[in-house]
């Protein structure tokens, strides 16, 4: 046995590196792969939820209503595309669309039909 160990002392050298250190780093490349995988699955959707909402904000934001016919516009436009009349933001803000419904009043009038 003594014998067999003197001949083949690199091959054991060379085995033991490859049971001792290869393990470490796939176990470490596996660690970090799932690691990555759970970034892609938290994170992403996160970073979208809040580009979506940062995008509907100021989406928001260019929202004009006509205050004559009710139209909204998207957008800078100065005149409203459906009837002409001169947009105005202030208008929006004043609106219904910004008001709680607890806030709004809907009057209705009852007829009898005959």
């Amino acid at each position: 046995m003594n014998s067999f160990l003197k001949t083949n002392k690199k091959f054991f050298i060379y085995s033991s590196i490859f049971l001792i250190i290869i393990p470490f780093f796939g176990l470490n490349l596996i660690l970090s792969f799932i690691g990555n995988i759970l970034l892609v699955i938290f994170l992403v959707p996160i970073l979208l939820l809040i580009i979506g909402l940062i995008s509907f904000s100021s989406l928001r934001s260019n929202i004009n209503l006509c205050s004559k016919c009710g139209y909204i516009s998207l957008g800078s436009d100065a005149n409203c595309m459906n009837c002409g009349a001169e947009l105005n933001k202030k208008d929006f803000q004043k609106n219904q669309i910004y008001k709680k419904p607890s806030e709004t009043t809907i009057e209705v009038k009852a007829e009898e039909i005959k």
